[in-house]
């Protein structure tokens, strides 16, 4: 193959081979590098807040279970005869709103997440004062037998310090 070719033509035709070269160069071997590198970075940052998040994951599991050993301590603790309905007459006897039940409705219900069984008793207590109410409420959700009230409504009469009436659900959880 001969080809002639002026100088120029040469010139042109080598510095577009070296160009081509490095160009080849930098596509197959320095940009691979680089594109690893920022793919293998982003990876990393990524498996380092996936790392962060299992750590604070990690923390929150130990407080709960902490809380839930505590709780269960406390449930070892209750009179195994423990009854909610017993527990709250009791209660109201000693804060001096017995004479104020209306009415006290028990009922169970087995959760089918943990399989404890949840006692509630809805009770009425009719023409209280906030004061006494605030006393039983007291006692209850301060004892030691792990009582809740998980819902409660009140209702006013017509005085502005009258008396009131309330209807509340009281919850505990025993073992089934």
């Amino acid at each position: 193959m001969n080809i002639n070719l002026n100088r120029r033509e040469r010139l042109f035709i080598g510095g577009a081979a070296i160009f081509i070269v490095f160009f080849a160069f930098y596509n197959l071997a320095v940009a691979p590098v680089f594109e690893r590198k920022n793919s293998l970075a982003a990876e990393l940052a990524s498996k380092r807040a996936i790392a962060a998040e299992m750590q604070v994951l990690r923390n929150e599991y130990r407080v709960l279970s902490g809380r839930v050993e505590a709780a269960q301590m406390r449930y070892a603790q209750r009179p195994g005869n423990f009854s909610l309905f017993t527990f709250l007459e009791r209660v109201a006897g000693t804060s001096g709103v017995k004479d104020n039940i209306t009415y006290m409705r028990p009922s169970t219900t087995v959760d089918d997440f943990s399989g404890l069984t949840i006692s509630q008793v809805e009770m009425r207590l009719q023409d209280i004062t906030l004061e006494d109410l605030a006393s039983y409420l007291f006692q209850v959700e301060s004892s030691e037998h792990m009582v809740l009230v998980s819902r409660m409504s009140i209702t006013k009469s017509g005085e502005k310090d009258g008396p009131i009436s309330v209807v509340m659900r009281v919850e505990s959880a025993e073992a089934s």
